[in-house]
C-alpha cells in the first residue's frame, strides 16, 4: 500500500477516535447561584435571556455545557451553597446579587466569577471598573449614587406629598462602609425624611408597623435573597398599611407593589452569557472589564395605585417601560 493511502486510511479511522474521545471529555461546568426556589418564577424571565443567548454562544446544557444551580431563600445560606460549587469543581460561577458574589469570592479565589448586580465592585473583591484584578468580571447595576438619586426622585414625583420614607434594608453593611450615606444627600434635596429599618430578621409585618406609626408615608426596598422571596407579602402588607411600596426591580411591583426603577435584568443576563462564554474559551476575569447597565426600566401597577386611592402623573405614565393594568 502506499505510504500516502497508508495515512488516509489511518486518518478515517482515527476520526472516529476522536470523536468518541471528544464526547468521553467531561463538559465544562456553570456553577449559578440564585434567588428564590426552583418553582419561584422570581428570575425565569432573566433564566432565559442567560440560556438564549448562551444557546446563540454554542452552550447548551447537556450538549455542550453542564450547569450546576443552588438556590439561596436568604443570604445566610449562600457560602454554605458557593462552597459546595466549589468543591463540584464548576469552571465558572454566576452570581445575581452581591451577597452571591461576596459569598462565591469568599469560597474561591481561583474559579473565575461572572457577578450581576454588585453597585460597588470593591465591596464584592474587584479592584475597580476597567481593571477588576482577582478573580471577579461581570455587571454592576449603575452607578449607586446615581441610581439612588434617580430612585428617590421617581418616588418624590409619583407621590408629591410624601414627607417621610421607610427604607427597609435586608443587606448587611459592608465593614467599614455607611450604607445609608447615598440616601443621604439626595434625600435632603428632595426634603424628605429617611427611616432606616432592618429587616434581617424578616420581621416584614413589624417593620410595616414600625413606618406606618412613624409616619412613613411609602416603603423603599433595597432587595435581596429574603426580599425577593417574600416579595408578594411584602406588596400585601404595602396595601394592608396603606404604604406604597418602591423597589429596584419589577418582580417586585408585578407582585403587587406600586413602582420600580432599576436596570433590565434580563439585558444584563444577557450580557453575563458573553462574559460566561468568554472565560470558557480561556479569557481570564482580570482581562474582562465590569460593565455597566445601558437599560433601565421603569414599571408602575396602576391596580396597586387604584387600591391605594392614588393617581400616578400621567406624564409618569409616558415614560414607564410598563404599566400594570
Amino acid at each position: 500500500m502506499r505510504p500516502l493511502a497508508i495515512v488516509f486510511v489511518l486518518a478515517v479511522l482515527a476520526a472516529p477516535l476522536a470523536a468518541v474521545a471528544q464526547q468521553g471529555r467531561a463538559l465544562p461546568r456553570l456553577g449559578m447561584l440564585l434567588t428564590g426556589t426552583p418553582a419561584d418564577t422570581a428570575q425565569s424571565r432573566e433564566l432565559d435571556a442567560l440560556t438564549k443567548k448562551l444557546g446563540e454562544l454554542g452552550w447548551v446544557e447537556g450538549r455542550t455545557l453542564a450547569v450546576e444551580t443552588r438556590w439561596a431563600t436568604n443570604a445566610d445560606s449562600l457560602p454554605g451553597l458557593a462552597a459546595d460549587l466549589v468543591r463540584l469543581g464548576v469552571d465558572i460561577i454566576l452570581t445575581p446579587g452581591p451577597e452571591a458574589t461576596i459569598a462565591a469570592k469568599t469560597a474561591t479565589s481561583a474559579v473565575p466569577i461572572v457577578m450581576i448586580g454588585s453597585t460597588d465592585p470593591r465591596a464584592v473583591g474587584a479592584a475597580g471598573l476597567a481593571r477588576p484584578g482577582g478573580n471577579v468580571t461581570g455587571l454592576t447595576i449603575g452607578q449607586p449614587e446615581l441610581v439612588t438619586e434617580k430612585r428617590l426622585g421617581l418616588l418624590k414625583e409619583t407621590l408629591p406629598g410624601v414627607s417621610r420614607v421607610a427604607i427597609l434594608w435586608d443587606v448587611k453593611p459592608v465593614k467599614g462602609s455607611d450604607r445609608t450615606a447615598l440616601l443621604s444627600a439626595p434625600a435632603r434635596s428632595l426634603k424628605l425624611q429617611l427611616q432606616h429599618l432592618d429587616v434581617t430578621s424578616a420581621d416584614f409585618d413589624g417593620a410595616f408597623t414600625t413606618a406606618k406609626k412613624a409616619g412613613a408615608g411609602a416603603v423603599m426596598l433595597v432587595e435581596s435573597p429574603r426580599t425577593v422571596v417574600n416579595r408578594w407579602r411584602i406588596a400585601d402588607l404595602g396595601l394592608k398599611h396603606r404604604l406604597p411600596v418602591m423597589s429596584q426591580f419589577s418582580r417586585l411591583v408585578e407582585a403587587g407593589g406600586l413602582i420600580s426603577y432599576g436596570p433590565d435584568l434580563s439585558d444584563l443576563f444577557g450580557r453575563a452569557a458573553s462574559y460566561i462564554d468568554k472565560i470558557l474559551k480561556g479569557a481570564k476575569p482580570v482581562d474582562l472589564p465590569i460593565e455597566q447597565p445601558t437599560k433601565f426600566e421603569l414599571v408602575f401597577n396602576l391596580k396597586t395605585a387604584k387600591a391605594l386611592g392614588l393617581t400616578i402623573p400621567p406624564s409618569l405614565l409616558q415614560r414607564a417601560d410598563q404599566v400594570i393594568e
